[in-house]
């Protein structure tokens, strides 16, 4: 049997369409409804669960004409989020009844919130997740649904960041649909970082199209980096951790002393994530946020954009059990004098780039922020 009903996130064609790689058009779709189940969002997720409940009615659609590799992708998609097919009886709009499958989640995994909509879901998260399956899918046949499954948080981080990056603009009269030409593009390494790679050619200043470059990038999400400074106190905080990049390049000492930071969660904003990461990587509660700019932090090899922030707020306590052991976190703190801490910028005693932007930008806004 390879009926399916859907009654959640795949009711979304263009998502069901990623997930298939090919046009909906293809299939045959109708209305239909489980009786004695119900739908509920997954609490602190973006996508639904359903359960049964006596006298509810779920609403879905039964789709046909699945091929071999229809089931096997669907499957893929679905099993990075443990979910499982099982076979049940669905009411259709004349009345009659039809065997299908339906995707259930492993038992005790996910924990049901509210009654989930549709619509509501489309409105408010439907592109960030058609982006994330458009990477998920593009693993398809390279990697098990295990590993997707493993990172699925940072796969939603880079698509929420790469709609952030789609609103970017400065005014460059140059249109990359007309000015790019993209001969090959490979996602080419996915494990929490993902690695893409092109072959590509771009309109040089001469007018001319370039050659063709092979190119790769490491791809990220955003993220979001707030020096604490207490302006009444007129000091900073600073956050240390160990940094494995820093460790594999041979650097001795690769335990860093930087501002807090962390990645934008999807569906939040780069503020509300300064004032989260605040809290949970140096338990401060921050009183306003100062903007100081945004930049890619290295454009030749990272896609990584970098929201800079000073927090303000009252500097009284370090600590040395700050961030979150589900992340692996270690973090310890320290407050320092805002003329040591300069002391130690002009002697080369900090090796982190957004520590050195935000320590500039404070020189310059300091007399402000204190009176």
């Amino acid at each position: 049997m390879s009926d399916l009903f859907f009654y959640g996130t795949l009711r979304h064609l263009p998502l069901l369409e990623c997930v298939l790689g090919r046009p909906s058009s293809q299939l045959t779709i109708s209305e239909a409804s489980f009786p004695d189940h119900a739908v509920y969002g997954v609490a602190g997720q973006a996508f639904p669960m359903i359960v049964p409940e006596k006298g509810s009615r779920a609403e879905g659609l039964i789709v046909k004409d699945f091929n071999a590799d229809d089931l096997k992708r669907l499957a893929y998609y679905e099993g990075g989020f443990d979910y499982d097919l099982s076979p049940h009886q669905v009411n259709l709009r004349d009345g009659s009844r039809a065997k299908v499958n339906v995707f259930f989640p492993e038992p005790g995994l996910w924990t049901p919130d509210k009654l989930w909509s549709l619509q509501d879901w489309v409105d408010e998260w439907a592109e960030v997740v058609v982006l994330a399956a458009q990477e998920e899918m593009a693993y398809y046949g390279k990697v098990d649904a295990s590993t997707i499954a493993r990172n699925f948080a940072p796969i939603r981080t880079r698509a929420w960041a790469k709609l952030a990056a789609r609103k970017r603009r400065t005014g460059d009269p140059r249109d990359t649909a007309r000015d790019v030409i993209v001969q090959s593009h490979r996602h080419a390494h996915v494990n929490y970082f993902g690695v893409e790679e092109l072959e590509v050619q771009h309109r040089q200043h001469d007018g001319t199209m370039g050659p063709v470059l092979k190119r790769s990038g490491l791809m990220q999400g955003a993220a979001a980096v707030v020096l604490p400074y207490d302006p009444v106190r007129d000091t900073v905080l600073l956050v240390e951790q160990f940094r494995a990049p820093v460790f594999l390049i041979d650097d001795p000492e690769p335990w860093m002393w930087e501002p807090v930071a962390g990645m934008v969660d999807p569906g939040e904003t780069p503020e509300q994530t300064a004032y989260r990461e605040a809290q949970e990587e140096a338990q401060v509660k921050l009183d306003a946020l100062e903007y100081a700019g945004g930049a890619y932090s290295s454009s030749g090899s990272s896609t990584e954009y970098v929201y800079l922030y000073v927090g303000l707020g009252d500097l009284t306590r370090t600590i040395d059990n700050g961030g979150l052991a589900s992340e692996g976190e270690d973090i310890r703190t320290q407050i320092l004098p805002y003329d040591t801490f300069m002391q130690m910028v002009d002697a080369n005693e900090f090796k982190d780039l957004p520590l050195l932007c935000l320590a500039n930008w404070l020189t310059r806004h300091r007399d402000r922020l204190r009176g």
